[in-house]
């Protein structure tokens, strides 16, 4: 039997959402109620399909249903591996009414809402995300995409699903480094947004980091909460959304450089948000002490604290060159006004950035 822990809503007028979040979920929820035509195509990847596929069709009662198998991996989140879905729903031949259902993490929930934003102009998505990264993030706000080897998610478009359902009960089977990797998404709400919930993460990061599944249902509706509030205001990045990024300018150089797949999204974030919090605490606002706290609750969640060895300063400047988040050829950053408040700009000096980068590049040496 499952039990509904929290739920909450996207608010997007005719097309707000739902976010249901639970335990025993997988395999006993119906969300047939928001599949408006008989047919569903689930979305998977190699690793999940074993684990999950036969309990989210139960997912579907009274449904058509077909599945697509995806190589796992963010170095398959490209144009080959998109065309499989397209291959999928046009063998199949699922018409405009089909519904497509993302089962997986961030890299195939990405590729399903981007083949559903796509196939014949636009078809309707379910979210089912089973990695923490995906349920605290990707899952919520209608980001899709594919990467292009000179910039990642360059390719995609806005699809907000029909509705997210969130399964507490799949992170058990994550390894570690993935855990680590979803709670560098948790620690930047708290950031940006939050230090109530930034208190209350540091206090509680063991319990995380050790998968207790209680603490995890608080943290992932805690950071729910967060996103759909700022979704609401800001669905397509004109504004306040664009602080969601604090530390992605960053980590997605880092990602690039690294070759898709070879650091996890978290991870880079991770390490993003302390260089972020080194520019910022340059920058004059935010302290020391502050600059410290953000170390000491990323390095408690085990993620990286450094760029890749070999990466230079001229590598990351080149890579953040191509960011979405640029105007005009200017590099604008999300740094930190101060805990809990996140600040988007393009006025940061040049020479704050340059020692960033010098500092944390040399010290690889």
């Amino acid at each position: 039997m499952y039990n509904v822990l929290h739920k909450l809503g996207v608010e997007l007028g005719e097309r707000s959402y739902p976010i249901v979040i639970g335990e025993g979920m997988l395999g006993e929820y119906d969300l047939s109620g928001y599949v408006g035509g008989s047919q569903v195509m689930i979305v998977t990847n190699d690793v999940v399909a074993p684990m999950y596929l036969e309990k989210a069709k139960a997912c579907f009662p009274g449904k058509a249903i077909d599945t697509v198998v995806l190589p796992d991996g963010e170095k398959h989140k490209d144009w080959q591996t998109l065309n499989l879905i397209f291959d999928a729903l046009l063998e199949n031949k699922h018409t405009r009414k089909t519904t497509l259902v993302a089962l997986g993490g961030g890299v195939v929930g990405d590729m399903t809402g981007f083949a559903a934003a796509s196939y014949q102009r636009g078809v309707p998505f379910i979210q089912i995300p089973t990695t923490l990264l995906s349920q605290v993030d990707s899952s919520v706000g209608g980001k899709t995409g594919i990467n292009h080897p000179l910039g990642k998610n360059m390719v995609g478009a806005f699809h907000q699903p029909e509705a997210v359902l969130i399964d507490a009960d799949t992170l058990q089977s994550l390894p570690p480094r993935e855990v680590s990797a979803g709670l560098a998404e948790v620690i930047k709400y708290g950031l940006i947004r939050d230090t109530a919930f930034l208190d209350w993460l540091e206090q509680e990061m063991d319990q995380l980091v050790a998968c207790d599944s209680k603490t995890l249902a608080e943290a992932i509706f805690r950071s729910c909460l967060c996103k759909a509030e700022v979704v609401a205001q800001d669905e397509r990045e004109s504004g306040v959304r664009a602080t969601l990024n604090l530390g992605h300018t960053f980590g997605h150089a880092i990602e690039t450089f690294a070759g898709y797949g070879n650091w996890l999204h978290g991870e880079a974030v991770g390490t993003g948000m302390i260089m972020a919090a080194d520019l910022s605490a340059r920058e004059g606002t935010i302290s020391l002490a502050d600059y410290d706290h953000v170390v000491r609750i990323i390095r408690k969640a085990s993620l990286p604290e450094l760029p890749p060895a070999q990466m230079t300063p001229a590598d990351f400047m080149s890579l953040m060159a191509v960011d979405k988040k640029n105007v005009d050829g200017r590099l604008r950053l999300v740094l930190l006004r101060a805990l809990g408040e996140a600040v988007v700009t393009s006025d940061a000096s040049t020479e704050n950035l340059k020692a960033t980068l010098s500092a944390f590049c040399h010290q690889q040496g």
